[in-house]
């Protein structure tokens, strides 16, 4: 067999081609690994809130030295790195964020944005840039450098969601406000394509959710994160870290809201299609139905036409010899044929009264007397 499978003429051409193709996709993702794919492009803040650098290539490992980071964080953050799931690790002296459109690493005194490729929302950064700015100048507050940094982060992302969500819920909105007036199939392909954005939307909310819920649950996470009192030598103890919990929270139940929201949106999908496939399959029987009632009246006038085809025939039967054989099986046809149409369209009518409890109707027992059963009956009093 292995020999006789060996000299098979069509499975060495296809094997080759196989490991032809595998070498030539890993020479294209070597040869697409540039020197420049070691770089990253970094806008950074200072301690006052102003921008030292806008856009900056930074070498990965001058990164990794400066901030004491693993090249695996980097690569958390790094936008040419697929990386969907929201995360923000705690490490020594910073803080690093992958949420949505922002990828940044928050320190005591230094907040540093990776760029990211391909955004085609560049007014989105510019407003977050501007009010993390703004943020970080504001010092009356008293809450530390690396808190309005967050803050200004989640309220961006918190923007973000809120702004999809009611650009989708307008979407979806007048969609199904049409659905009530007609349905068509290019409105119902819509519906479709909305939905799947919307479990998308859905999904990415979700995860942003599970992010915060996540580090809320880390109590020694939450004391790591004062990295202004890291800094000055008072470190945390793992359960006082009221401010930053209170911080987290509050955005937390914002995320949520928005959930519940694109939850009770996408209810709504579902119900809508539940009722648009129930009409249409309404319409369907209705479209059978009417099939099958002209089938029957058709069978009917055939037993009419087998009547007259019958004493059509050029036989003799001596029935032309009376006068009013002709009127008769005129209204034997006739009613042949309505008899019949008449019959099959009172079994359908029976057949399409379909009830929820007829398959479950039990019937009424018949009570059997007799005189066994009169024995054991007591006497009632008047």
């Amino acid at each position: 067999m292995s020999r006789g499978r060996a000299d098979d003429p069509d499975e060495e051409p296809s094997d080759a081609h196989e490991q032809a193709a595998k070498i030539a996709v890993l020479e294209k993702a070597m040869k697409g690994r540039q020197p420049t794919d070691l770089m990253l492009r970094c806008t950074i803040l200072d301690a006052e809130g102003n921008v030292k650098t806008i856009s900056g290539q930074f070498r990965k490992a001058d990164l990794c030295t400066e901030h004491r980071l693993n090249p695996r964080d980097l690569r958390k953050i790094d936008s040419r790195v697929p990386n969907l799931v929201p995360t923000i690790l705690v490490r020594k002296e910073a803080i690093l964020v992958n949420i949505l459109h922002i990828r940044a690493l928050v320190k005591a005194d230094t907040v540093v944005l990776f760029d990211t490729y391909g955004s085609a929302d560049s007014r989105l950064h510019s407003v977050f840039l501007y009010h993390l700015e703004h943020n970080l100048r504001a010092k009356t507050s008293g809450t530390p450098y690396e808190f309005r940094a967050l803050d200004s982060i989640l309220l961006s992302v918190l923007s973000a969601l809120e702004a999809e969500m009611v650009f989708i819920r307008n979407l979806v909105g007048g969609l199904l406000a049409e659905l009530e007036d007609d349905i068509d199939h290019d409105r119902f392909k819509r519906l479709l394509h909305y939905s799947r954005r919307l479990a998308s939307f859905q999904n990415r909310a979700k995860l942003v959710q599970e992010a915060l819920e996540e580090v809320l649950e880390q109590d020694e996470d939450l004391a790591a994160m004062y990295l202004t009192d890291k800094k000055n030598g008072t470190p945390r103890k793992h359960d006082d870290h009221e401010e930053l919990e209170v911080l987290l929270e509050s955005f937390a139940k914002q995320v949520e809201e928005i959930v519940n929201e694109a939850e009770n949106i996408q209810s709504n999908v579902q119900s809508t299609q539940e009722i648009v496939e129930l009409i249409l399959d309404s319409n369907r029987n209705a479209l059978l139905a009417l099939d099958l009632k002209i089938s029957i009246f058709t069978m009917g006038i055939g037993m009419g036409t087998l009547v007259a085809g019958v004493f059509g025939m050029n036989l003799k039967s001596h029935f032309e010899e009376h006068a009013f054989a002709f009127y008769v099986m005129a209204a034997a046809s006739a009613a042949a044929s309505l008899g019949v149409a008449w019959i099959g369209v009172h079994r359908l009518a029976r057949i399409r009264k379909v009830g929820l409890s007829n398959g479950n109707r039990k019937k009424p027992e018949k009570r059997r007397w007799s005189l066994f059963s009169l024995r054991g009956r007591r006497h009632e009093p008047w």
